[in-house]
């Protein structure tokens, strides 16, 4: 599939700051720590030895029902921008929700490879995204149990509960990551391609915080746009995309 130009998204509709929800219905529910009150995650010496490829690919046990404390913990680190020319010059905080048991260092890393690969969205020098832990932002990538990514979704009108999703909280300066379904995905991508859905997500996510809006497969057998709603579906009106992690997933 050729690049797709940022205004070539299918379906997509500008508009800087618009709420949005990633839209989705698709993954089983993730095992419950006994007492569901965390996410149960094992971080002894076996999970630390892990490579960043073995580590984002791997599915972890998560309550889907967990509130947690509410606590938003910035993760300690800054990374400059792939772009520090470009027109477009994004600031954006890593914060990870104190106590649910998942890896804020993985998770911060995760944001900016994705935000900084250049199958995302800089757009070839277009935009650049600078990670910091202090100071102006622009966003904050917030990974957060699925209670508290209600609360911050409701803030901005969004009901994430029905499908236990993410959103764009765009009245906020939150890009809510719904901790469970980082944790677990969806059945539109399976156990086996956990590291390409989690890289869907901040795309997703953070696609809705620069302006686009929700995208519909193009044509059979296409590459299904970022937009679309894929934690849901990959087929809508009778047309079936493949799973994709990328605004634009032929890059030269």
């Amino acid at each position: 599939m050729g690049q797709m130009a940022e205004a070539e998204q299918p379906g997509a509709t500008a508009g800087q700051g618009t709420a949005d929800i990633e839209g989705e219905d698709g993954a089983g529910q993730g095992d419950k720590s006994p007492n569901g009150t965390g996410g149960a995650v094992d971080e002894g010496t076996e999970e630390s030895a892990l490579s960043y490829d073995d580590a984002m690919a791997q599915q972890d046990p998560f309550d889907p029902e967990l509130t947690g404390t509410g606590e938003l913990v910035p993760v300690v680190g800054a990374e400059d921008g792939t772009f520090p020319d470009a027109p477009e010059q994004l600031r954006y905080r890593v914060d990870v929700e104190e106590g649910i048991g998942l890896d804020p260092e993985l998770f911060a890393e995760a944001v900016h490879r994705t935000l900084s690969d250049p199958r995302s969205w800089t757009n070839h020098g277009a935009r650049s995204f600078t990670r910091v832990s202090s100071g102006n932002h622009d966003f904050v990538v917030t990974l957060a149990s699925p209670g508290t990514t209600a609360e911050w979704c409701a803030k901005s009108g969004l009901n994430t509960t029905i499908d236990n999703v993410s959103c764009d909280s765009a009245t906020t300066d939150r890009v809510m990551i719904n901790a469970w379904r980082w944790a677990q995905g969806a059945d539109t991508y399976g156990p086996d391609r956990m590291h390409e859905y989690r890289q869907m997500l901040i795309n997703h996510e953070v696609g809705h915080r620069v302006g686009y809006g929700h995208a519909v497969c193009p044509s059979e057998g296409a590459l299904a746009p970022v937009m679309m709603q894929q934690t849901k579906f990959l087929t809508i009106n009778g047309i079936t995309c493949e799973a994709n992690a990328w605004p634009h997933p032929v890059s030269s």
